[in-house]
């Protein structure tokens, strides 16, 4: 049976990138509505990272937003990382806990727009220059299809990039209670240790106002020692893979 997987070859370049024109899109967007912004309320760029760092850090407010940029950052390419540094930087202790709602969340929107635009994305997402983006597909599909929690799991051990995994879940339809707890216990140990990296920061105005920040070396050391362990889980994984 022919692959359903739209080849790169047929696709039109607006066919082929849209998701990414649109990011494009709307980032210049965003970019140029921060520029009025800035100039119309006369602030500098300093003033106006205060002004977001005061909305987030409200008490109800602050955690919500951040759960809600977080969850939709799949959509615009934000990096996920300065988002989880950001929000042990900004919350603290408690930034574990809404990392972990809004990585999870993010991970259920990329899912569902893999689950009904799932062609395109893939073809992106997986491209090889070799084998194409079917190499990749076929590798995981059947193993997907048969035992979606199991290799989930895998898949965020291993570090396959993060929304590649998400899209391919929902492009393939798997269940998706599988795939979030599987989501959520696979990525667990490396969002515990970037959001606790952002801890260490300390005063996030003082990073903002150009201070170097003055870590809180124990906690940094508990986010390496927690990081060198994934890695390790992921060496492990990725050994018995090749091995297979």
């Amino acid at each position: 049976m022919a692959s359903s997987i739209p080849s790169s070859e047929n696709q039109s370049f607006l066919e082929k990138h849209s998701q990414k024109l649109i990011a494009a899109a709307f980032w210049v967007a965003i970019g140029i509505a921060y520029l009025i912004y800035l100039q119309v309320n006369d602030l500098s760029v300093r003033d106006s990272f205060k002004q977001i760092t005061g909305i987030l850090t409200q008490p109800v407010l602050g955690p919500i937003i951040y759960i809600l940029l977080y969850a939709f950052h799949p959509i615009i390419f934000f990096p996920a990382s300065i988002l989880t540094i950001a929000g042990g930087a900004l919350f603290g202790y408690w930034g574990i806990l809404w990392v972990i709602l809004g990585a999870n969340s993010a991970a259920m929107v990329a899912y569902t727009i893999g689950r009904f635009f799932g062609g395109n994305l893939i073809a992106d997402a997986t491209e090889d220059p070799e084998k194409g983006e079917q190499g990749f597909v076929e590798k995981w599909k059947t193993r997907l299809q048969e035992n979606s929690f199991e290799t989930v799991l895998i898949m965020r051990f291993i570090f396959i990039p993060y929304n590649v995994v998400n899209y391919l879940c929902g492009f393939l339809k798997i269940d998706w209670k599988a795939f979030l707890l599987a989501t959520a216990l696979g990525s667990v140990a490396g969002t515990i240790s970037f959001t606790l990296a952002g801890v260490s920061i300390g005063d996030i105005d003082a990073v903002i106002d150009g201070q170097t920040p003055s870590l809180d070396w124990r906690v940094l050391v508990i986010s390496a020692v927690i990081f060198a362990i994934s890695m390790g889980i992921s060496r492990y994984f990725k050994s018995q893979e090749e091995t297979a």
